[in-house]
């Protein structure tokens, strides 16, 4: 069996040098083999000990979520990339950011930039839900949790009023009012009952509720 077919089984999962290195014991230098395969394409190195197999070898494309998700600490996607990926703000977004019970932390690696947001694990629990794509899941905000992160962790935010609610959402972000009145205000008020800046969630979901 080739070694092609060896990697292509792990498809475009994240996997640990170990494993790979298991798969390598016919070898004489295993180590020297990974690198090999690492410098031919073969592999791609996401972080020190972690590979994803090269989608020429996989069959499929890289998904920046699932990779999120194994890169660091217990995490979901959400704020910016979340929102961009439901269609709900028109902005390109250039780095992978997500919500952890982890320390706050930014990575750079080969794939892009990835920057994790701490937040309390009560908190964190709220809103998540899994987004399959390509035949494969990862952990993703619901929208309503996504737009709740963004706030949050946006410095010098405070929507003390409605009318500046709905000028953050409409100009700042150009978020899609028309999605908005479609959400869930529960979340928006759970999630300002735990987290923080409580005002400012609360007039979101008296928007949401507005007639």
């Amino acid at each position: 069996m080739s070694m092609e077919i060896n990697l292509k089984q792990f498809g475009n999962v994240p996997v640990n040098a170990d494993v790979i290195t298991s798969l390598l014991k016919g070898y004489n230098a295993p180590l020297q083999k990974l690198m090999n395969m690492e410098r031919q394409g073969d592999l791609i190195r996401i972080k020190r000990g972690i590979y994803v197999v090269a989608p020429k070898i996989s069959g499929k494309k890289l998904s920046s979520g699932l990779i999120a998700n194994h890169l660091y600490g217990r995490s979901y996607v959400s704020m910016q990339t979340a929102l961009r990926e439901y269609g709900l703000i028109p902005e390109r977004v250039f780095s992978i950011k997500s919500m952890t019970t982890e320390r706050s932390r930014r990575i750079e690696t080969t794939l892009g930039e990835f920057v994790y947001v701490q937040c309390p694990p009560k908190y964190y629990s709220i809103g998540v839900t899994i987004y399959t794509e390509e035949g494969v899941s990862y952990m993703i905000a619901s929208p309503e949790k996504a737009l709740c992160d963004l706030v949050i962790s946006t410095p010098n935010l405070n929507l003390r009023f409605l009318t500046s609610t709905e000028q953050y959402l409409e100009e700042d972000i150009r978020f899609d009012m028309d999605a908005l009145k479609k959400m869930n205000s529960s979340i928006f008020r759970e999630c300002a009952q735990i987290g923080r800046k409580k005002t400012s969630l609360l007039n979101i979901a008296k928007l949401i509720d507005k007639d």
